[in-house]
């Protein structure tokens, strides 16, 4: 099928797991002579299904998305449909967000609030063998202050998250009571803040978890 004559319609998945932005997306690139979106899905778990089965040339992902966020998906789409372009979709986006989506295989990477046509144009961009992330977050990623925590750190505060009991954290990760308190100190201490709940705070607002 083509869309003007010119060559073969770009096929996009869209997930996102607001109706509302899924919807207005699609809206936007049905006006488009060369995209169709051929499947929607409202989670991580139902755009793989959905990349299997309608195999498309591009996969729009939200960044984040229950059961499996979008960096999960790009993984995972570059493993089972190496030839779908992944694109990630985020309002939250923040340089490490930037970093990881780039690494787990993401060949854009732009805001929700992009101009409407930009998406079209990175799926075309990004179909056609290029890379797009927006200028401003580009810019943001050269000065953002570089993590201070551990791997180690970092695991145990996002699952400590506000109020998460150190046992439960303990059993999670199979560390002792005595290391998760440790590394959440370490991360307190290392973030100058008066607790772990504003250390999960602030390592979630840098876009470090």
């Amino acid at each position: 099928m083509s869309g003007d004559g010119a060559g073969p319609m770009i096929r996009a998945l869209l997930a996102d797991d607001e109706d509302l932005i899924r919807a207005g997306l699609a809206a936007l690139l049905g006006l488009e002579p060369d995209i169709e979106v051929v499947a929607e899905a409202f989670d991580g778990r139902g755009a793989l299904t959905a990349a299997r089965a309608h195999r498309p040339d591009v996969a729009v992902i939200d960044l984040q998305m229950p059961a499996l966020n979008g960096m999960e998906v790009c993984a995972e789409l570059a493993r089972v449909l190496p030839g779908c372009k992944a694109v990630i979709l985020t309002g939250h986006g923040r340089p490490p967000h930037l970093h990881r989506a780039l690494t787990a295989g993401a060949k854009g990477f732009l805001p929700k609030g992009a101009p409407g046509g930009t998406l079209a144009e990175v799926i075309r961009r990004v179909h056609g063998g290029g890379r797009y992330v927006d200028p401003a977050l580009a810019a943001d990623a050269l000065t953002a202050p570089e993590c201070p925590l551990t791997p180690r750190e970092l695991d145990v505060l996002r699952l400590a998250e506000l109020a998460t009991p150190v046992s439960e954290v303990s059993r999670r990760t199979n560390l002792s009571i005595g290391s998760v308190r440790n590394h959440l100190s370490a991360a307190v201490s290392k973030l100058k803040v008066a607790n772990r709940a504003e250390a999960f705070r602030t390592a979630r607002d840098n876009g470090w978890l």
